[in-house]
């Protein structure tokens, strides 16, 4: 199973160098890295250059121009530059945990999608990461703001796989910024739904759409962590108009977006 590792990024080379850092700082490294960038400046590019030297995997910088909150569209464009079979999807802004792709890896099953933890760290922790691009942290570094999650359990995972936080509202939660997909089951449902401008919440309609389509959703719990890099809260003045979009998947059963990654392919 080839990996492609998906890393979502905007104008924030800081915590895109650190959390690169982390990557290659994996025990099982990813088959490539695709940099989904939604319109970043050049000094974004920079980073992404000086880690392609460092890296003994292909790294790809996926780019295109700035438009505004386009998250839907640049994911897409990478998902379709895609050589793995499999896509673990993560944002630029978190420090991944050593063991992060390995379970991820170990984790993947046909024919299902899968949801991890996000661990918070706060401000100042997180300054502290930026400016010594530390990649060092653990469940006792002060500054984790929810302990519990932070321990790596890989004996807890089958506990945890379907039956937590999977029933009701809770099955469409996912959080964008630590998943995994089949790259073959994202085609077949076409992928991020482009109709979406501004935050929110594109990852959930994606969700919803895979979950139309018969795949399973997995919670890996206790495992696959990464560590959040704190920062201001995201524009939402898209949200009431993005969530019409989400409704709408969810009360017509839908599987398809007619504005998809089908125009990249």
């Amino acid at each position: 199973m080839k990996i492609s590792l998906l890393i979502s990024t905007y104008n924030w080379p800081e915590a895109l160098e650190v959390c690169l850092k982390s990557v290659l700082n994996q025990k099982v490294q990813p088959f490539e890295i695709l940099i989904a960038d939604d319109g970043s400046k050049s000094s974004t590019k920079d980073i992404v250059d000086s880690y392609k030297k460092l890296s003994k995997i292909p790294i790809v910088h996926v780019w295109h121009e700035d438009q505004g909150f386009e998250l839907a569209k640049i994911r897409n464009k990478a998902i379709a530059q895609a050589q793995g079979d499999y896509i673990v999807q993560i944002d630029g802004d978190l420090i991944l945990h050593p063991y992060f792709i390995s379970d991820h890896k170990d984790f993947a099953k046909p024919n299902s999608f899968v949801r991890a933890s996000r661990i918070y760290i706060d401000s100042d922790l997180s300054k502290e990461k930026l400016n010594n691009k530390n990649i060092n942290i653990n469940p006792f570094s002060k500054g984790i703001t929810n302990f519990f999650s932070s321990f790596r359990i890989p004996l807890l995972w089958k506990k945890f796989e379907t039956n937590y936080k999977n029933s009701g509202d809770e099955r469409w939660e996912i959080h964008g910024c630590n998943m995994a997909f089949w790259r073959k089951d994202a085609i077949e449902v076409n992928g991020y739904n482009e109709d979406f401008k501004g935050w929110g919440p594109e990852d959930k309609e994606f969700v919803a759409r895979l979950l139309n389509a018969g795949k399973e959703k997995r919670f890996l719990k206790m495992g696959g962590l990464v560590f959040h890099i704190h920062h201001p809260v995201n524009n939402k003045e898209n949200l009431k108009k993005n969530e019409i979009i989400f409704d709408n998947t969810k009360k017509n059963g839908t599987s398809w977006c007619d504005h998809g990654i089908d125009q990249y392919l």
